[in-house]
């Protein structure tokens, strides 16, 4: 028989036949076993073969020698639209699963809801009864009516004790989990749907705080409970989970006397700990289920002397309800009821032990969270950069947070210990002898000299300050705040040769820092990247010393959408990705201590001027921050670690404490810049005190140009104030002015100058005129300054000048030029670089 028959009335599905374009409408092409295993070889190494690729095959193959080109294209066609529409079904059946759950779990709401109404009308009538009651209320003869009931107290140091805890812990969790007791509301800025990570709820009116979170997920039962009982794995706050006793229940279920340990957030509180029972057990409808709740007591857990850092918090019944979904995967139930016993923190920081929000934030969603990303990692959804396993980058970025906590806290039995301070204590720190950096090439022996780290660590107070714009500018501006030499330090530690103080010699870096991304979560709430510091020499006889600087970073917080309780830029030199590599981690976390409902402010620009886009600063600013802006409170911790040597751990500690200081300063310069409470490009003005607003500036600027050179500066200078600001801005050349003083300072740049220098308006006023002239450029400058203050003007020739990062800039020609103010006296100088360029 031929291989290849005409056929009516065929059929085109399982790959045997196919319908031939062009032929009759009712003739398909059959294909034997052979002839569909051979073209579905092909098909898996190549889709869509092109016409050379196809007549190979057929030259290839003699098994298809009777098939036509014309026909083989059609198979290939048929081909990709059956594995399309497969796809598709898939896809539309996952996406239907998902909503059967999510309305599950939306009738179940629904149904607690209920109940929570029939319940407050009960009370209500039962109200309003004994208020029209009130005489036989006030008779002595109902006080036997009120009875307060009495729990009888329990051996918690025998197993029958222990198993009668287990039982009414599981009871009170379900009530909370599926049931009404406690007034459950939809948390601020969450909003259920199919997308979301799930419904969350915060408490109303209870004791403590408490949230709770349900969604579905991709991942059997076992599996979920296995990922949610071990905290220390998705909970960053917590340092570490210690299980004491365990023994089996007489329902197949297990027992567990834990003791949990949690870092501190800031270095202004102490740290956490809990002494709880952990009950796992299977229902009856086979979901299981982990409850927890804190057994009374201070006693349990290590001894008084390794917990006198912590304050013994109390959980009240909490845990997870597992229940397996229909066609896979599971719905989970999160509850976390706590009592952080905010009394024993400072009043201004209390708002963090008393929000459920922030409970929902860093616990319940986290929680959920993780699961989803394990899952869609599992399912191979989410793919890394560099072919990097997802499980690795997860541990990197667990070993940066923990790092960074690990600085935070100073835990005594990490080895940490307090230096003393030089009389100001607004910088803390603290030594490490037992902690020590090892090189990547020699694992396990120390670099040089015995030492240790060096930690110095401030917190601070920010006011109007939004974090994530606040946290996003420090990412993306680390020049303006960050010593490359003290990162050349840094990064010195992980190689082979010993490290030394600064006195390193200088190193420059060329352009801006490039930021490699590696990993991101399944909603951007954490970020992974690698930020790469381009080192040039600054001789040609350090041309085989220089090298350049990588920082694994990690964000948190900074997407637009963010509604996080926590900020955070953490990062930590490397030299390679073995699993062994040191994280010395520094860096930075901001805390919002006021709650907002959205994520508004996370929007605002990180362009300091981008008041100049709409005209009116004032206006601008009121209105793109919401009204809560100008009241937002914050709490800064700044923690960076340097590795040393023994014999020079008294000039780190210092050069420690010097360079927390510079950093505080310049994150109080930047902050007061970026609060939406003064418009962006007048704030960074008034950093410089008797500076006149922009506006001013740009009409004596303009005013003083054409008095001089006889010429209007822009086209329109007849305009208010505002609009000639708007139009200096976007001048097409670069606009400098700085301070005429003995060592002049650049005050104010347009959008221009502010791009040739390869800076910011906040940065610009560390910048001197004479860094960014090379030496023909000096010359020329001093040789034409009698002449601009005679004339009150001067035309430099073409020549080369430096920015900010060191980059080389050329132009056309400058021109400078006296600015005058309203009484007529010198108030700064201005130049236009035309027609600029990098080099």
């Amino acid at each position: 028989m031929a291989a290849a028959v005409a056929m009516r009335g065929g059929s085109s599905d399982g790959g045997g036949y196919d319908k031939v374009s062009g032929m009759d409408s009712g003739k398909y092409v059959r294909y034997t076993p052979e002839q569909v295993e051979a073209l579905e070889r092909v098909y898996a190494d190549c889709p869509k073969p092109t016409s050379s690729r196809r007549q190979q095959l057929l030259r290839e193959c003699p098994i298809l020698a009777n098939i036509e080109p014309k026909q083989i294209k059609v198979w290939f066609q048929n081909r990709r639209c059956r594995d399309k529409q497969r796809k598709e079904s898939s896809r539309l059946q996952a996406v239907n699963r998902k909503l059967t759950a999510m309305n599950k779990l939306l009738m179940e709401e629904n149904e607690r809801l209920q109940k929570q109404v029939s319940q407050l009308v009960h009370e209500n009538s039962h109200m309003r009864q004994q208020l029209q009651n009130t005489p036989l209320a006030n008779d002595t003869s109902c006080e036997s009516n009120v009875t307060t009931p009495q729990n009888p107290l329990r051996d918690a140091s025998n197993p029958s004790g222990l198993l009668s805890i287990a039982e009414e812990t599981l009871t009170e969790f379900l009530s909370k989990a599926t049931g009404t007791a406690i007034d459950w509301v939809q948390m601020p800025g969450m909003k259920p749907g199919p997308d979301s990570v799930g419904i969350v709820a915060i408490s109303h009116g209870c004791r403590g705080v408490a949230a709770r979170a349900c969604g579905l997920v991709n991942l059997e039962p076992t599996k979920v409970v296995e990922i949610l009982k071990d905290r220390p794995s998705w909970f960053r706050d917590c340092r570490n989970l210690e299980v004491f006793t365990m023994f089996p229940a007489g329902n197949g279920g297990t027992v567990e006397l834990v003791y949990t340990q949690l870092y501190a957030p800031t270095t202004l509180v102490p740290a956490r700990d809990f002494w709880t029972l952990r009950y796992t057990t299977t229902m009856e409808d086979g979901s299981l289920v982990v409850c927890e709740r804190s057994l009374s007591g201070s006693g349990g857990g290590p001894s008084a002397a390794s917990a006198q850092q912590y304050v013994r918090a109390e959980m009240l019944p909490s845990g997870y309800l597992v229940r397996p979904c229909e066609g896979g995967g599971s719905i989970v139930h999160i509850v976390d009821h706590l009592d952080l016993e905010a009394w024993s923190v400072p009043e201004v920081l209390r708002p963090l032990y008393e929000s459920s929000r922030v409970v929902a934030q860093k616990m319940t969603t986290a929680a959920l969270r993780h699961i989803r990303q394990i899952a869609q990692e599992t399912s191979g959804e989410v793919v890394y950069a560099l072919g990097r396993q997802p499980a690795v980058l997860r541990t990197f970025s667990q070993r940066l947070s923990r790092g960074f906590n690990d600085a935070i806290s100073g835990f005594n039995d990490d080895g940490w210990t307090i230096m003393g301070g030089d009389g100001v204590e607004d910088v803390v720190i603290a030594c490490n002898s037992t902690k020590k950096i090892r090189t990547s090439n020699s694992a396990g022996i120390a670099f040089g000299a015995p030492g240790g780290i060096i930690c110095a660590k401030a917190s601070m107070l920010l006011q109007s300050v939004p974090p994530a714009v606040l946290v996003r500018f420090l990412r993306e501006h680390r020049s303006e705040w960050a010593d490359y030499n003290i990162d050349a330090y840094l990064a010195s530690s992980l190689k082979t040769s010993a490290c030394s103080l600064p006195g390193l010699r200088p190193m420059r870096f060329s352009g801006s820092q490039i930021i490699i991304p590696l990993a991101h979560t399944v909603e951007n709430e954490e970020i992974l990247e690698v930020v790469r510091l381009e080192g040039q020499p600054l001789t040609h006889d350090e041309a085989l010393l220089s090298r350049d600087i990588h920082l694994l970073q990690l964000c948190t917080g900074i997407d637009e959408k963010s509604v996080g309780s926590s900020f955070q830029l953490v990062f930590a030199p490397i030299d390679d990705f073995p699993d062994e590599t040191p994280l010395i981690s520094s860096g930075f976390r901001v805390i919002p201590l006021d709650m907002k409902t959205d994520g508004a402010s996370a929007g605002r620009t990180l362009d300091l001027a981008s008041s100049l886009e709409v005209g009116s600063a004032t206006t601008q600013a009121s209105g793109d921050a919401s009204t809560d802006d100008s009241n937002l409170r914050s709490v800064l911790t700044i923690a960076f670690q340097f590795p040393y040597e023994i014999h020079l751990q008294d000039s780190v500690a210092a050069m420690a404490r010097q360079y927390v200081r510079s950093i505080v300063s310049a994150v109080q310069r930047v902050s007061m810049a970026i609060s939406p409470s003064q418009s962006g490009l007048n704030a960074g003005q008034r950093i410089i005190s008797g500076f006149p607003e922009a506006a001013t500036l740009a009409r004596w600027v303009c005013q003083s140009y054409h008095y001089h050179l006889g010429a209007e500066l822009l086209s329109q200078s007849d305009g208010d104030a505002e609009q000639l600001l708007k139009m200096l801005w976007h001048y097409q050349d670069a606009i400098l002015c700085c301070s005429f003083k003995e060592k002049p300072v650049f005050t104010f740049a347009n959008k221009a100058g502010l791009d040739m220098l390869e800076t910011s308006l906040v940065a610009l006023q560390d910048l001197t005129l004479d860094r960014i002239f090379d030496e023909s450029g000096k010359e020329a400058l001093f040789s034409n300054i009698p002449k601009l203050m005679e004339q009150g003007h001067a035309y430099l020739p073409s020549g080369v000048c430096m920015s900010g990062m060191g980059r080389h800039v050329s132009f056309d020609q400058a021109v400078a030029w006296k600015v005058l103010g309203e009484d007529s006296n010198v108030h700064c100088l201005a130049f236009c670089f035309v027609n600029w360029s990098f080099v």
